[in-house]
């Protein structure tokens, strides 16, 4: 009994034993024995049937409410609390997994012990009841956290979709062919945005009479912020679009200017647009930083050269250049961002800008929402995911049908 009182030692220390005699508690509590823990063993586990009740002399033990998401808030259970007592006393499973925070030292009480002999001293069901009251007060404010916690994901998950729906609905129509009234020129879209929503955009659009305006880009960041500021560069963008026809580098310039206003977040954005003039096939284009397009005609495909450019909103009063292409009618030009070629493989290999051009050169002669279906398509089988890690987004053009020569690709910097 001296090594049991040793190791007890004040029991007024203890919740269960508080007020109450020491040498009363001691006498009631021959028969137990001390238990000791290493952190993370296993003290109760959830549906096992249980008739102790332990008292926690050192260390910290959690009573995990949810034992299949460890992950939860947790029940803390301090030195001179207890455990067990609701199994013990009612004869059902337990309900909680209870583990060691720490290394913890406990002193076991048998369930027969703790009705005849604790029970029975005076106040020891007043302190029982504390006990209860004590960890009902702990476990309701598990349950608010946790349920808030639950408020703030579903909140978040909400407004990802939010930020996912406001990027699809700032561009075009999706896998449908944007200029079904015309026979000269073609035009289709792809948008899939990644798990995070990143800001991924495209834009296609004729400026005026004779003019088709494009444009894709890749905003920095990832969430809502990225899924604002791109509705913001889009809606820059179609402001400024008829004040510079066949002028894509002045027109970066001055979206740039305007995004640097106010850019108070850092957020910044890659962007390739440019001009086509329909009848003459004659394209000119800038670049702020983003991946150059791929052309596709009869026999082969290749990447065009683009222009160094800063990319949008990030470094004030920048100037672009302007390149000049000529496309030839069933000519291809296909904008993507990042997020295509850079897909990885389970061997972190990426996709890679050759794939891409591969696909271009073997189904150029798709239409156009099967084309870019197709490079989807091989983009997930080479990823070996439904979902890509990145924003997947395309904009295809071509030039049909064809009816003259193709002509010579020329950079021609103004």
């Amino acid at each position: 009994m001296s090594e049991l009182a040793r190791q007890v030692g004040d029991p007024n220390a203890l919740l269960l034993f508080q007020g109450l005699p020491r040498d009363a508690v001691l006498a009631a509590l021959r028969g137990c024995t001390l238990r000791e823990l290493q952190a993370g063993a296993t003290l109760l586990q959830p549906g096992e049937n249980n008739s102790s009740i332990y008292v926690l002399l050192a260390g910290e033990l959690a009573a995990h409410l949810d034992a299949h998401n460890e992950g939860t808030p947790a029940i803390p259970i301090l030195a001179g609390e207890c455990v067990g007592e609701l199994s013990a006393i009612d004869g059902k499973p337990t309900s909680a997994l209870v583990r060691a925070t720490t290394a913890a030292k406990l002193l076991e009480l048998p369930g027969e012990i703790f009705r005849n002999q604790v029970l029975t001293l005076p106040g020891a069901a007043g302190n029982l009841l504390l006990a209860l009251s004590e960890r009902m007060r702990k476990a309701n404010a598990v349950a608010l956290k946790t349920q808030r916690e639950q408020l703030e994901l579903h909140h978040l998950r909400r407004e990802l979709q939010v930020a996912r729906q406001l990027q699809i609905d700032m561009v075009p129509p999706l896998a449908s062919p944007l200029f079904s009234a015309r026979d000269d020129i073609d035009a289709c879209g792809f948008m899939e945005p990644g798990p995070k929503v990143g800001g991924s955009l495209f834009d296609c659009y004729f400026a005026d009479r004779h003019h088709v305006f494009f444009c894709i880009g890749d905003v920095s960041g990832q969430g809502m912020a990225a899924a604002l500021f791109m509705s913001r560069v889009v809606s820059v963008l179609r402001n400024l679009v008829p004040d510079y026809v066949m002028e894509p580098a002045g027109l970066l310039s001055d979206v740039n200017a305007r995004l640097c206003e106010g850019n108070d977040a850092n957020v910044f954005v890659a962007l390739c647009c440019g001009y086509m003039h329909v009848e003459t096939g004659k394209l000119r284009y800038s670049n702020a930083g983003h991946c150059a397009p791929l052309l596709a005609w009869e026999g082969g495909s290749r990447r065009i050269p683009v222009p160094k450019g800063a990319l949008l909103g990030a470094i004030p009063n920048m100037s672009y250049l302007n390149c000049d292409i000529a496309l030839a009618k069933d000519d291809l030009l296909l904008c993507r961002t990042e997020g295509v070629s850079s897909a990885l493989n389970a061997a972190r290999e990426e996709f890679g800008e050759g794939r891409v051009l591969d696909q271009l050169t073997r189904h150029r002669h798709l239409a156009l929402p099967e084309l870019l279906a197709g490079i989807r398509a091989a983009v997930g089988s080479f990823a070996a995911a439904e979902r890509l890690e990145d924003d997947c987004t395309m904009l295809a053009l071509r030039r049909s049908p064809p009816t003259a020569p193709r002509p010579a690709l020329v950079e021609m910097p103004s």
